[in-house]
């Protein structure tokens, strides 16, 4: 069973983030080692509980690769076979350049206010990057594709930079 199959989904890049968010809940709800532990707190099976915890963890993996566009390019491209050299550098120069001014400006940032904004920017990337990839896709172009998936997994470690940055100035507000 595949992570789409898990969530009844389509493999597909477009997917219903609502119908993901329902069932994520809802198989969790049915797999959450609390849940298990709490009803068989009387009979106690060790292995079960084992189970539902690594359920619960799958649970977890296949709900964030659905739900990040990076990680969900990855993922239909290793259902296709198409993952190899993912992990390569991007070779496309305009692209990294722009990208490196991105970083300057996140490590420039001196307010939640810029890095809000550097946010926007790069939700507007990782739109634009998500059309290609779907073209790519569609088309299987495969090295396109992956080289999309490339440029996506960069601007989702960005994003993920900015909300790390967020947090410290949020540490900051609260010792004030």
């Amino acid at each position: 069973m595949n992570f789409f199959e898990l969530f009844n989904l389509t493999p597909a890049f477009d997917l219903d983030a609502g119908h993901l968010t329902a069932r994520y809940r809802e198989l969790q709800r049915q797999h959450h080692p609390d849940q298990i532990q709490h009803t068989q707190s009387q009979d106690t099976d060790s292995s079960a509980v084992l189970s539902d915890a690594l359920n619960s963890a799958l649970v977890n993996d296949a709900y964030d690769t659905l739900r990040i566009a990076a990680k969900r390019a990855a993922y239909l491209l290793d259902l296709k076979g198409q993952a190899t050299a993912l992990e390569q550098s991007i070779g496309d120069v305009d692209f990294l350049s722009n990208a490196l001014e991105v970083r300057e400006q996140l490590d420039e940032a001196d307010s939640a206010d810029a890095l809000e904004s550097l946010r926007l920017e790069i939700n507007q990337w990782i739109s634009a990057l998500s059309n290609e990839f779907k073209i790519d896709y569609a088309a299987e172009d495969w090295p396109e594709a992956r080289d999309t998936s490339r440029k996506l997994a960069f601007m989702q470690r960005i994003l993920n930079d900015i909300d790390s940055a967020e947090d410290r100035f949020d540490d900051l507000d609260d010792l004030y």
